[in-house]
């Protein structure tokens, strides 16, 4: 476990300042996402919230790891079949690309895909622009990816 956690790779994607209306006036803090991978087949997104942005982005490395997933991968390291996901207004389409195509991808789904290990993909945003909506939709649809081995498997 110690080893794994040592070849993780965090990448901030946004710092965002809010502000909380309390009784005395106006309370601010900073959000932070992240996202934690470790470029093999694993990936992460985290959340925190602090009122200095360095507790943030430790809060949110800590909550990245928590929510590490695995996302199967094909030969050509790529995604095994099409799929299309929405979280929020934001909606997102990842389709399997040919060998030496690269990531084509833009934003957080591009910074999702490559710390996932993900390297011959194409992929587009529809809908919102939002970060933090983009990347959840990136990795719940990396979730719901079905390997060639669980397909045959289910076909059985």
């Amino acid at each position: 476990m110690k080893s794994q956690e040592n070849e993780l790779i965090e990448k901030v994607v946004q710092v965002k300042r809010v502000t909380k209306v309390v009784k005395g006036g106006k309370k601010l803090s900073f959000r932070v996402v992240v996202i934690v991978g470790n470029q093999l087949n694993q990936v992460g997104i985290g959340i925190g919230k602090a009122s200095e942005v360095i507790s943030a982005i430790r809060k949110a490395i800590a909550d990245g790891k928590k929510n590490l997933i695995q996302v199967p991968l094909n030969k050509n390291y790529s995604i095994p079949h099409i799929i299309q996901n929405s979280f929020g207004a934001a909606s997102i389409i990842l389709r399997p690309s040919s060998l030496g195509s690269g990531v084509i991808a833009g934003g957080a789904v591009r910074i999702v895909l490559e710390l996932a290990g993900v390297k011959n993909v194409l992929a587009k945003q529809l809908g919102s622009n939002n970060k933090l909506n983009n990347a959840y939709a990136t990795i719940i649809a990396l979730k719901k990816l079905k390997s060639i081995q669980q397909t045959l498997k289910h076909r059985a």
